[in-house]
């Protein structure tokens, strides 16, 4: 066994695992075969392990279309609105009944990409999660479909576990699929595609490795797992993509059996706040700057101060995250601002010593502190 991963693996007190609707469902509604294996297998390894789990799974979608007897996914938001809350009784009930078998009680807990871009409500959920955690329940989280509106998805439920990876400060990521992991071409089509075992750092060639790899049975597909795996790896996470469909595969992993694709985490971790600005907020605007403001922020770690702004797109408040980019409209780094849209096209250009005149007030120097500031980095 690779000795990261056996080091990765000691230290693991608390995981998150993603389980995928290719795992959770078949042509007849809710595996129940595999809930039940997974059940048994995670309580076997908290008892023996003294491991803290938190599920993120899919399903409640794929559950409702059986349920209701339908052929393909609804097209209409209200309607798979409609099928999600029809599938989540059934998803939860099967965990519920499941968990209960060997004395574990379960939480549903429904959330929006809304609710962690609030920064209070960020740290409320994290809170509760605690709670239940202390409480030695196992917290079952899921996009909030039945309210959800586009302005505000995850995307998928890839994301929605790299994001909860970072709240909860996870020692681990495991993401289960319907494949034994990331392999440099489709398996199912290419019988001579190879697993990667290992990958230190997700670079261009692994993502397109992963676009070659698409997921039938959910939104995300192997594209989204890896582009998760990236993410929570900045945060110093680690993550293993394995076959959930696999027996005691959890348990295999843990065993310390060559299983899945291990990402490597990032040996400087970002803090958790820039990794909840960078990746968990939603942008809501753009602001253009200089050569010279470019240099400052990218090159020397500066603020932005607005005599190096020169457009401003968008409509935003005060904390909202925005994008900053270049003349060429490059991506520079994304940061929390300190004044609203209206306010910074007022001053943008001036000196900060020139605010108080423009506005009529001045909260501070910089429109985004340098503390508040993510670069992006380069592929």
């Amino acid at each position: 066994m690779n000795r990261s991963k056996k080091a990765i693996l000691q230290g693991v007190k608390r995981v998150v695992i993603k389980i995928g609707s290719g795992v959770l469902t078949t042509k007849e509604g809710l595996n129940l075969d595999v809930i039940q294996a997974l059940g048994e297998e995670l309580c076997l390894l908290m008892e023996k392990r003294g491991l803290e789990i938190i599920l993120v799974s899919s399903g409640a979608i794929a559950s409702g279309i059986k349920k209701m007897g339908l052929s393909h996914r609804p097209q209409s938001i209200s309607q798979q609105q409609a099928i999600a809350a029809i599938g989540q009784s059934s998803l939860m009930l099967a965990y519920e009944e499941t968990f209960k078998r060997y004395g574990r009680k379960v939480a549903q807990v429904l959330v929006t990409r809304d609710d962690l871009t609030n920064r209070t409500r960020y740290l409320n959920t994290r809170n509760t999660i605690f709670t239940l955690l202390n409480w030695k329940v196992i917290p079952v989280i899921n996009e909030n479909d039945t309210v959800v509106v586009d302005e505000i998805k995850f995307g998928d439920n890839d994301n929605l576990s790299a994001m909860m990876a970072n709240l909860v400060g996870a020692n681990l990521v495991i993401n289960l699929t319907n494949i034994d992991g990331l392999f440099d071409d489709d398996p199912r089509m290419n019988k001579d595609a190879h697993l990667i075992a290992l990958v230190e750092k997700v670079t261009s060639k692994i993502e397109k490795n992963a676009c070659a790899i698409p997921g039938p049975l959910g939104r995300g597909g192997m594209e989204s797992k890896v582009r998760a795996a990236k993410d929570v790896s900045i945060c110093g996470i680690p993550t293993i993509i394995a076959n959930g469909l696999k027996g005691n595969i959890i348990s295999r992993i843990f065993d310390g059996k060559e299983e899945g694709t291990l990402f490597l985490p990032q040996l400087t971790p970002m803090r958790s706040r820039k990794h909840w600005i960078a990746f968990t907020k939603s942008p809501k605007g753009r602001i253009m700057v200089d050569k010279g403001a470019e240099d400052a922020l990218v090159n020397k770690g500066k603020s932005l101060l607005p005599s190096g702004i020169v457009a401003v797109y968008g409509r935003f408040r005060i904390g909202n995250s925005v994008t900053i980019i270049n003349r060429e409209e490059r991506s520079l780094a994304v940061g929390l601002v300190n004044y609203p849209s209206n306010d910074i096209e007022k001053i943008l250009g001036l000196k900060s010593s020139e605010i108080e005149n423009t506005l009529g007030y001045k909260h501070y120097d910089e429109v985004i502190h340098k503390d508040n500031l993510v670069l992006m980095k380069n592929p």
